[in-house]
């Protein structure tokens, strides 16, 4: 009987659990359509994969964007390279090569 009774006064909680779990899975279903992501199974595939003309053209945009980003970021990293030579390199060594930069070639 107090199994009963214990069963009974969890069934709201139990209930409250249910739901959440059930509101956040339709919540997290509706941002993902209203943001264009591939609905997923249950096994991680797409159910609806989009593979029409725009979704081509826009991986194709992105691709080259990721190019360019990467061309950036080869140079941005020789720059550094150039600019940490410079900061650990020693003093004395770093005031001839400016001194010799200063002086007129003939």
């Amino acid at each position: 009987m107090e199994k009963l009774a214990f069963i009974s006064d969890m069934m709201p909680l139990i209930a409250v659990i249910v739901m959440a779990g059930v509101l956040g899975w339709v919540t997290t279903t509706w941002l993902r359509i209203k943001h264009g992501y591939p609905l997923e199974s249950t096994w991680g595939q797409a159910v609806y994969p989009k593979t029409d003309q725009e979704a081509m053209e826009r991986i194709k945009l992105l691709s080259t964007e990721n190019a360019q980003l990467r061309a950036e970021l080869g140079s941005i990293k020789d720059r550094l390279a150039t600019v940490e030579r410079i900061v650990t390199d020693d003093s004395h060594r770093l005031t001839q090569e400016i001194e010799a930069l200063r002086l007129p070639k003939n």
